[in-house]
């Protein structure tokens, strides 16, 4: 039995490459909001060339992302990359991303609050964080209507902030309150790790690119984004390295004497330049007006970053559950069609995590080894993969990048403590539901070769499914009554399908171009035919089903099959095996391999013995 496969479903690609990039700022840009401050933190004015090393290092993660989200077009995350290298990889790589997305919900809703400077809320800044999260999850009970939309409307918003923010820096850069690195290598790569922060936005624009609109040129089945994918990630990435590094030369070029308040005001650092330039450049009312104009567009910002958060949290833990790599009671509905477990996990983790911080600074601290833990699983995942056919040049540069991440993933391991005990603790947690989950399913782990691996994989479970429903076709090609008449008929009855009996009288008159076929022929007219076909409309009457007799005359009954099974629309050909001699089929060609041979991989064939 020869069989054709069904074509799928496409989900609706409607985000262009505009609304991309401005999801994307939505984590890349609030980066100036905090690591301005914590480079200052870690090494005072000597951090330029920290923060300059960790521009380069986001400019470089966002040229990888470019290349992966050209060979990914159905989603290039870490989920679904690591995906074909192996579940548990994908499993451990989703995990990893949960407690960077755990940390990013807290940390941004941290740093919105100081933004916002309200001196209440940044007395108890902690229970106000845990109040905007449960404030929040409740807005998310009722479902995120659209996703990302408050993101775009304040993307434009932030860039002027920013654009303004520099021009009235611009005359006051300087190099003379630089001050030299004392430090070993050593220490400096430790400072340089404990300064990288917001690289979670790749993944998210990576995520995307199954519903992003196609490249100009390219189809449904064979889709392509790699032109708006680049155009959505290099826009972003050229504001957030340039911005950054031109901020932090602002922040480096106040006076050293500011140093201790400039520590204090470490967690809204962009704020603190508006106020000293705007009142430098035009006056004390500018000053403190366009520093609370800058509060409440990052304090918008990065509420919409922690609200991002909480919804990818979400998403990511149905998407496991619906593979089955979490429990199936995480894949149950609110009445607002919110899974419900997965939204409490997504309010819940934050929350512990900001209990369990004493200060921004060990906020902070946490975060770098999920989100680079992560990206490591990524791009480790594209280098090692051979089943796509990524040139060598992308494998260096993803093996290049991997390299160096991997021994930032380690440093962090090595130097933060906290941060190692929290994704362990993520990456135990997770596993051991998952291993539950499987154990509740009857499932076990085998180490089979690749061989066997290859046979038995997703796509040819799903395709040994059953497929009912009502609505399909049948045609079967008859020469006469024999049992794959019946066959057709039960299949018919169990499907609740349309049954086509075909009778082809072949004319032996020789064609030179395409199949010879005579008028409107007539079954009636054939009493061969007219057997056939009375025969199986009477029983399809009595087992109440639709008969549909096609007649045709032709000089090449293989051709004819075709060009009818094609025109009619069928789902499935049924033919009978070939009892001719074999004389006959030297002279004649075997009908039945000659359908086979040029048969649509839509229509199914079965070949009844």
């Amino acid at each position: 039995m020869a069989v054709g496969g069904f074509g799928e479903g496409h989900r609706p690609r409607n985000i262009g490459w505009a609304r991309a990039a401005a999801l994307l700022y939505g984590d890349w840009g609030t980066s100036k909001a905090y690591v301005l401050g914590l480079a200052f933190v870690v090494a005072g004015f000597s951090s330029m060339p920290i923060i300059l090393a960790v521009c380069a290092l986001t400019g470089l993660v966002g040229i990888n992302y470019a290349v992966i989200c050209a060979y990914f077009p159905d989603g290039g995350g870490v989920y679904s990359a690591a995906r074909s290298q192996g579940r548990l990889l994908a499993v451990v790589g989703a995990l990893l991303l949960v407690a960077d997305l755990t940390v990013t919900a807290a940390l941004s809703g941290w740093s919105a609050l100081s933004y916002f400077s309200i001196p209440f809320l940044k007395e108890h800044i902690v229970w106000s964080t845990i109040g905007v999260l449960v404030f929040m999850g409740w807005v998310n009970w009722y479902g995120p209507k659209h996703s990302g939309g408050v993101a775009v409307a304040l993307s434009v918003p932030t860039v002027i902030v920013v654009v303004i923010l520099i021009l009235i820096s611009i005359p006051h850069l300087s190099l003379h309150n630089f001050s030299p690195m004392h430090e070993s290598m050593g220490t400096v790569w430790v400072q340089f790790v404990g300064a990288i922060l917001a690289l979670s936005g790749v993944e998210a624009i990576a995520n995307l690119t199954g519903v992003m609109k196609l490249d100009p040129g390219s189809t449904p089945e064979h889709p392509k984004v790699g032109r708006e994918a680049t155009k959505a990630i290099w826009p972003v990435a050229v504001e957030v390295v340039g911005g950054t590094a031109l901020l932090g030369w602002a922040m480096l070029s106040m006076p050293q004497s500011l140093g201790p308040e400039m520590a204090k005001r470490s967690d809204d650092m962009l704020r603190f330049i508006a106020e000293r330039f705007g009142t430098e450049t035009i006056g004390p009312l500018f000053g403190q007006a366009f520093g609370w104009v800058v509060g409440i567009v990052f304090f918008l910002l990065l509420l919409s970053a922690a609200n991002t958060a909480i919804v990818a949290m979400i998403g990511l833990l149905y998407m496991m559950a619906r593979d089955e790599e979490m429990p199936r009671q995480f894949k149950k509905l609110n009445s607002h069609g919110v899974p419900l477990i997965p939204l409490i996990v997504a309010v819940v983790l934050p929350i512990i995590v900001l209990m369990g911080s004493g200060n921004f600074e060990a906020l902070a601290g946490l975060y770098a080894i999920g989100v680079v833990g992560a990206i490591v699983v990524n791009l480790g995942s594209c280098t090692f993969n051979r089943a796509i056919g990524f040139t060598w040049y992308d494998r260096a540069l993803f093996g290049f990048t991997f390299v160096i991440l991997c021994a930032v993933e380690i440093t962090l391991a090595h130097t933060k403590h906290d941060a190692l005990f929290f994704v362990v603790c993520v990456l135990l947690g997770g596993l051991g539901i998952r291993a539950y989950t499987q154990k509740l399913q009857g499932l076990t782990t085998m180490v089979v070769t690749h061989e066997v691996a290859s046979i038995v994989n997703a796509e040819t479970i799903a395709s040994l499914r059953p497929d009912f429903h009502e609505g399909q076709k049948i045609m079967v090609a008859a020469r006469g009554i024999t049992p794959v008449l019946k066959f057709a008929l039960d299949e018919a009855q169990l499907r609740k399908a349309m049954l086509c009996v075909l009778y082809v009288k072949e004319l032996a008159v020789y064609a030179p171009a395409a199949p010879l076929t005579t008028g409107r022929a007539k079954w009636q007219e054939d009493p061969h035919a007219a057997a056939i076909m009375s025969l199986m409309l009477k029983i399809g009457k009595e087992r109440e089903i639709n008969v549909v007799p096609v007649y045709a005359v032709s000089d090449d009954p293989s051709a004819t099959i075709l060009d009818l099974g094609a025109t009619l629309g069928i789902d499935y050909l049924m033919l009978g095996a070939s009892h001719r001699l074999s004389m006959t089929k030297l002279l004649k060609g075997n009908v039945v391999e000659k359908v086979a041979a040029g048969l649509p991989e839509e229509i199914q064939l079965i070949i009844h013995s």
